[in-house]
């Protein structure tokens, strides 16, 4: 670590070199957390404060303040070979070689092949990646019971929207960040024709886009509210079935795949 030098003024482009990193609002270790920040996670610098980052996350779009110990800057030239060769890490890789030493590696993070180079960092992994082939909701349940975390996207804690983006990239296909974003996108779907890895979105009294979830054809719902699990999908919205009642309200389902 002795030789990594920290980002400095003028860089503006960089990557996660930590297995999460979390996205506050405030440059504070108290402010809220918006979202987390992967491995590999390419960014864009927009100033540099003290001992915090303010960046905007390249493919969400996601504003915020991290940790100026969590990034390594690169070229903007070596930014677009990294854009160019990045994929998203399946379930089954868990440890990645640093140049730093052995790192634990979330499901979802930013990954090249086998032996990949980020900039001047060089990276293995484990095995070679083969091409996921389990269902959205197969891999969802993978999560199982890990916590509810507002703005989480990792095993330890992760929000509703966060385990839909991170399953679905694990399958090939990048979708927004929030539930109200991923709503804006893919076919709409009648309840009685709900395939495998259909998504289903609810809403709140306001009528706002306030939950989502990963069904399978048994209209069997995967969602992360208090922690990750199954409940029931019926046409007015979600059966939860530890307490027997509907929990959330049905607004449409949608077909991404």
């Amino acid at each position: 670590m002795n030789n990594l030098k920290l980002i400095s003024l003028g860089q503006k482009f960089a990557f996660c070199m930590v297995s999460s990193s979390p996205l506050r609002k405030e440059a504070s270790d108290g402010s809220e957390m918006v979202s987390q920040v992967l491995f590999g996670e390419p960014v864009n610098v927009i100033q540099i404060q003290e001992n915090w980052i303010e960046i905007e996350t390249y493919f969400d779009g996601y504003h915020g303040w991290m940790d100026v110990k969590h990034v390594l800057a690169i070229s903007e030239k070596e930014m677009r070979i990294w854009l160019d060769k990045l994929h998203f890490a399946p379930i089954t890789v868990t440890e990645i070689l640093t140049p730093w030493g052995q790192q634990s590696l979330y499901p979802a993070s930013f990954i090249g092949e086998q032996n990949f180079s980020i900039g001047p960092f060089s990276f293995v992994l484990p095995e070679e990646i083969a091409q996921e082939k389990t269902s959205a909701f197969e891999l969802a349940e993978k999560y199982l019971n890990t916590p509810y975390l507002w703005g989480g996207k990792a095993t330890n804690g992760i929000d509703c929207s966060g385990l839909v983006q991170s399953v679905f990239r694990m399958k090939g296909l990048n979708l927004p960040r929030d539930a109200y974003q991923q709503e804006e996108i893919g076919i709409e779907v009648d309840f009685e024709d709900i395939r495998n890895d259909d998504v289903s979105f609810f809403s709140n009294k306001n009528g706002k886009i306030s939950h989502v979830g990963i069904l399978n054809e048994n209209s069997a719902i995967i969602h992360a509210s208090g922690r990750v699990r199954v409940d029931a999908l019926t046409k007015e919205g979600i059966w939860n079935v530890d307490y027997g009642k509907l929990t959330h309200s049905l607004k449409n389902i949608k077909r991404f795949m």
